[in-house]
């Protein structure tokens, strides 16, 4: 059995805004799943078709989480929807804290992993078919990211292979164009991740730290996992940037993890990275991230530049 990974996420911090953007919730049903799927989001000021952004959020987290991301993606010209999965959501921190460490394994079993991937689907279909915006998504220009378990998320909706019986499950979404993967996990209980990973094709950016260390009860996972994926992912164009120090959380909302001062400067890099991975990929200007690396140069242990196998240490 596959087994999954994550941590928790928090709410609220700011982005930087450039333009107008506004935030909008809807609760979706998937009456198929008889599953909730609620999600947030994030729409640019704009009257042209804009590139997508899917969220998926980490064990614990909810659809109001990583608004430093959405609201920077919004801000800049894409839309960004971020979901909410009810299986593996913030409700997880409610009831008898006895009970709390069953409720957490329980969230990381194969079964709600597959559900995660199956909201994604869901909730592009809803988007699609909404008459406000469906019409002003570029159909060509969309990206799925996630942190922690929602980077499995990602990684399957981007074409991760899991084997069952002899046959591969039908995940991936081809509607996916690239994917931003923010402390990836590995997939736990298999043995051979590049067997998985390597049919993940499209561009691809990882983003982790030097003390990006998974710690949950019955599960753990050093930061070398987070280079052990980009490592096995079969992506001709991908990208790595590790921060010194930091921690796992600290992608999160959250304001303080991994340190009170280089909180607000990993964020502020990794939002100005995600966008300039995605100008890269879907616009075809790579100024910006040619830049990147040269900006942020303090706060890197590491960075490996999109298509090559150099990194800048």
């Amino acid at each position: 059995m596959l087994r999954w990974i994550l941590l928790t996420t928090a709410l609220l911090a700011s982005g930087l805004a450039r333009a107008e953007a506004s935030a909008q919730e809807f609760d979706w049903i998937d009456g198929a799943r008889q599953r909730a799927v609620p999600v947030r989001l994030y729409w640019p000021d704009s009257a042209k078709a804009v590139p997508l952004v899917v969220f998926s959020h980490g064990i614990g987290g909810s659809r109001r989480g990583y608004s430093y991301l959405g609201e920077h993606f919004a801000a800049n010209g894409i839309a960004s929807l971020h979901l909410q999965h009810v299986g593996s959501d913030r409700s997880l921190w409610t009831g008898s804290m006895l009970s709390l460490v069953g409720r957490l394994q329980d969230a990381a079993q194969e079964r709600e992993a597959l559900e995660r991937v199956r909201d994604l689907s869901f909730a592009l279909d809803q988007l699609f078919a909404h008459a406000q915006y469906g019409r002003l998504i570029d159909r060509n220009r969309i990206a799925a990211a996630g942190h922690s378990y929602g980077a499995n998320t990602a990684m399957l909706a981007a074409g991760a292979s899991v084997l069952r019986d002899g046959r591969q499950l039908a995940l991936r979404d081809p509607r996916i164009k690239a994917a931003l993967l923010l402390s990836a996990p590995p997939f736990y209980g298999e043995e051979d991740l590049k067997a998985i990973l390597q049919s993940i094709t499209l561009p691809t950016l990882h983003v982790t730290a030097t003390e990006d260390v998974i710690r949950i009860p019955g599960f753990y996972s050093p930061a070398s996992d987070r280079i052990a994926v980009f490592d096995a992912v079969g992506s001709p164009l991908k990208a790595l940037a590790v921060f010194e120090g930091g921690s796992h959380s600290i992608f999160t909302n959250r304001g303080g993890t991994g340190g009170v001062e280089l909180n607000p400067k990993v964020k502020s890099a990794t939002r100005e990275l995600a966008l300039a991975f995605l100008q890269r990929v879907f616009e075809g200007r790579g100024e910006a991230l040619q830049r990147w690396p040269e900006t942020y140069r303090p706060l890197l242990a590491r960075w490996t530049s999109p298509g090559t196998a150099a990194a800048v240490r």
